[in-house]
């Protein structure tokens, strides 16, 4: 793994890390359709602000907006209003926890998609270890906070779509010659779109207006989602969706972390463990499998496709 690699997975997964923290603080004064309609568009309204200042324009393909579309709702619209709903009565480190699940969803749906056309035994491998990781680190059967069993389920549902959504992006979106703060911005706009149609059948509920819910919403909103949609773009663009997804172990020790000290969530010895694990999962679903053609390429363009090819 590269350095310019690494460096990236480690920058998203300490903005992706904080999410769960403020997705909770947000829900002590907003409701969760609300917390998400104001993430994505300010998150929206910071890219598309950017690649107005840089003189770039919103694709006009019809095809390029139908696969926005789809992506903005597997990828945002339905995990983001799951997880904040979730949080309500769930703790954020169990919501991490299930989240690390997302590689799992990501391969699957690679593989529905051809984009994977066998699952190598190391990145099988990975995926077990970094779930085993995962449930380290929260240890959810000891925690008191763990939640309802209908906050779980809107993790595990939100982790599917989110997982689904990695793939649908490396397979639909990348390599379109489409400069990625483009799509990142149509992406969250698409979103905005969609759960401004959707907010009337969610409920509209009032508003408590605590500093705290309105400080995470904003950082919500400008950093977790504008500038990090970026660099997720960028991390699916040049190291590929299979690789972008595996910052979802990362982050997961960020997120345990700090709720262990903002929300006093529980932390033990495990947490260590668990850190080891996801770091060498992060290793073996680095390495993809290593057909033939890739041996006899006499340059990096002639290298077999790759979700950050297609």
């Amino acid at each position: 793994m590269s350095k310019a690699t690494c460096a990236r997975l480690a920058a998203l997964s300490l903005v992706w890390g904080s999410v769960f923290l403020w997705i909770k603080i947000a829900g002590y004064g907003f409701p969760p359709a609300q917390t998400v309609l104001v993430r994505l568009a300010l998150g929206a309204a910071v890219l598309l602000a950017i690649g107005y200042v840089k003189g770039l324009r919103l694709p006009k393909e019809k095809a390029v907006w139908g696969h926005l579309t789809v992506a903005a709702l597997l990828g945002n619209a339905i995990p983001w209003t799951l997880y904040a709903q979730g949080e309500i009565d769930g703790s954020s480190s169990v919501a991490a926890v299930v989240n690390g699940s997302a590689p799992v969803w990501t391969l699957a749906t690679a593989l529905l998609l051809g984009q994977e056309k066998r699952v190598s035994g190391a990145r099988a491998g990975g995926v077990l270890l970094g779930l085993g990781g995962t449930a380290l680190i929260a240890s959810p059967w000891n925690s008191a906070s763990a939640g309802s069993g209908g906050s779980v389920l809107c993790f595990v549902l939100g982790s599917i779509s989110f997982g689904a959504g990695f793939a649908y992006m490396g397979r639909f979106l990348t390599g379109r010659g489409v400069p990625p703060l483009v799509l990142a911005g149509g992406q969250l706009a698409a979103a905005t779109v969609l759960l401004l149609v959707a907010l009337p059948f969610l409920g509209l509920r009032d508003v408590t207006w605590r500093a705290d819910s309105v400080v995470s919403v904003l950082v919500l909103g400008v950093v977790c989602t504008g500038f990090a949609a970026l660099l997720n773009f960028e991390l699916v663009i040049k190291d590929g969706a299979a690789v972008a997804s595996t910052v979802t172990y990362l982050m997961t020790a960020v997120a345990v972390l700090l709720g262990a000290v903002v929300l006093r969530e529980p932390l033990g010895p495990t947490v260590w463990l668990g850190a080891a694990a996801v770091l060498a999962a992060t290793v073996l679903l680095r390495r993809g499998p290593r057909p033939a053609a890739e041996e006899k390429a006499p340059a990096p363009a002639a290298r077999p496709s790759s979700a950050c090819d297609v």
